[in-house]
């Protein structure tokens, strides 16, 4: 295993054939608007930190809430919560989640004029079941209501996930080995991490509704074999997390292994990725500080041998040595007898040989996944193809 000791001058090519693509990142880059992206850690968390200063939470009575409509606009409905000294306008989400609580179509409920959607959702929470929710308000010039969930609903805030990623890696910019990741030159098939962070490269965003963070330690390469021409087989490693404060999503962590990112930050050749969610359940607190924090404290301290080393050996554990073995092999996996010939051919032509390997035939897998337009055919094969690793790492 080697490593590098030394931040990189230059960039370290790499071979994006192997392992998988993980596009999660490049769903999230295309759909974030400027104001959703931020160039640092510190940015980040002082925009969502501020925003839950201003923000309270309780527990009402469903049928203490009065909806209010405005009869000259169609569009604006505000709600009269027990307590509050003014209407609280709910944004989009917390609309939709009001009549998610009351059984009402949210996207018919849009449609209808604020008068009568006022109507039914007065019904509703007159006659809804579980009798309380817990609201989260926020007073910016005015009132607005950011969420309405359960009263057992759990919050974890998104800056209580961004001040533990700080921890590790600084403000993200290469203070520390964690930072936004660079870019591969498609050209060179060259990884460059020296890439400036501008709101087209970042990959720290925030919306009124979520927080999502990708970053990488992509100056120390980690050697893990050798390439069929004998060229180092390079990864780095990286994690993505992602909450939301208001309900619309869990709390996420996911680490890997990679092999570049791209303009449009498609993660390349991602190996051993790992995820931990939590619900935001009753004690989802506790849950995030006993076991999502310190799990991501633990991947960004954690040495690589025992990647390197599960590598290696799916590297030396032959399964098969005649074409006949191959087949029976792959079938054994439950695979078809297409996908079988797909898998074969896929490693002949991109290793330039038969596959023999616990690894190669990994690498077979992973390859034809990338060749699949449907995602849960892409998803099940690399499914298989990392049970089958996991065997040996």
């Amino acid at each position: 295993m080697n490593t590098s000791a030394l931040p990189a001058s230059s960039g370290y090519q790499v071979d994006i054939s192997r392992g998988t693509r993980i596009g999660r990142v490049s769903s999230e880059w295309f759909s974030r608007p400027d104001d959703e992206r931020y160039l640092s850690l510190t940015d980040l968390y002082e925009a969502v930190r501020s925003r839950a200063e201003r923000a309270h939470t309780r527990v009402i009575d469903s049928t203490a809430i009065r909806v209010e409509a405005d009869r000259s606009s169609t569009e604006r409905l505000s709600l009269i919560l027990p307590g509050a000294d003014g209407p609280a306008a709910p944004t989009h989400w917390s609309f939709g989640q009001l009549c998610g609580l009351v059984g009402a179509p949210a996207s018919y409920m849009r449609q209808l004029p604020a008068p009568l959607a006022g109507i039914n959702l007065q019904h509703g929470l007159l006659n809804y079941r579980g009798e309380q929710v817990k609201t989260m308000e926020m007073d910016d010039g005015r009132v607005e209501l950011r969420a309405v969930t359960s009263p057992d609903y759990g919050r974890i805030w998104d800056h209580e996930l961004v001040s533990a990623i700080m921890r590790i890696a600084g403000d993200g910019t290469g203070d520390t080995i964690w930072k936004v990741p660079g870019l591969l030159d498609w050209s060179t098939m060259t990884h460059n991490p020296f890439v400036d962070i501008t709101k087209d490269t970042t990959t720290l965003y925030a919306s009124d509704r979520d927080v999502f963070v990708f970053l990488v330690d992509d100056t120390h390469p980690i050697e893990a074999g050798r390439l069929p021409n004998g060229d180092p087989d390079l990864f780095f490693r990286g994690f993505f997390a992602w909450n939301s404060e208001v309900g619309s999503k869990t709390l996420g962590i996911a680490s890997f292994y990679l092999r570049a990112v791209c303009a449009n930050r498609n993660i390349w050749g991602a190996e051993n990725f790992q995820e931990i969610t939590i619900r935001h359940s009753k004690f989802a607190a506790q849950r995030f500080a006993h076991e999502a924090a310190p799990a991501l404290t633990r991947f960004a301290h954690s040495s690589p041998a025992a990647f390197v080393a599960g590598i290696r050996s799916a590297r030396e554990t032959i399964v098969a040595r005649t074409d006949e073995e191959r087949e029976d092999f792959l079938r054994k996996q439950k695979f078809s007898k297409p996908e079988t010939a797909k898998i074969i051919e896929t490693v002949l032509r991109e290793e330039g040989r038969a596959p023999e390997s616990i690894f190669d035939f990994v690498q077979g897998m992973t390859g034809l996944a990338r060749t699949k337009a449907n995602q849960d055919s892409r998803l099940e094969l690399e499914g298989k193809a990392k049970r089958l690793l996991d065997r040996v790492v």
